[in-house]
């Protein structure tokens, strides 16, 4: 003969406290995730966490200056007709956030605003006139007065 314990409320109250805990240790063992910067071209779009990030605290400028020439994992195809259109969570906008191609600071002034475009023939076309590259990388590069917060890679590849 089997004898209870708990009623069948005590049991489904020590079940639910026995999950809530359960959850909690899951979400305590995991990091949070970094914000997201995002490019999108025509219907292709593609998001990224942070290449380099310290929880929203300042990088250390060697940190940050060996960060800018870390390969991008993430690629888009973009023809010279095409709009390219970033975007970044609203806790980096309100810092601040400026574009480097190659590796160069491309701007005077961080953008403000979670969301920006800019043609793509920007990006690939050349100034002395030789040839256009066929891959160009774009950082985008969270700042907060002279700090660097927060650092994303993405690859642009011109279609022809």
């Amino acid at each position: 003969m089997t004898v209870a314990f708990f009623s069948g409320k005590g049991r489904r109250i020590g079940v639910a406290l026995g999950a809530v805990s359960a959850g909690l240790l899951v979400l305590s063992a995991c990091d949070k995730p970094t914000p997201l910067a995002t490019v999108t071209v025509g219907d292709d779009s593609v998001s990224s966490e942070a290449a380099c990030y310290n929880d929203g605290k300042a990088l250390k400028r060697s940190e940050a200056e060996k960060c800018l020439n870390k390969e991008a994992e993430k690629t888009v195809e973009v023809g010279m007709t095409d709009t390219v259109h970033f975007g970044v969570d609203p806790e980096v906008a309100d810092n601040g956030w400026t574009l480097f191609i190659d590796g160069r600071n491309a701007e005077q002034e961080p953008f403000k605003k979670t969301y920006r475009s800019i043609s793509g023939s920007a990006f690939f076309s050349s100034q002395t006139g030789e040839a256009a590259a066929k891959n160009t990388q774009i950082s985008v590069v969270e700042t907060k007065g002279n700090d660097v917060i927060g650092i994303w890679h993405f690859k642009l590849e011109k279609t022809d």
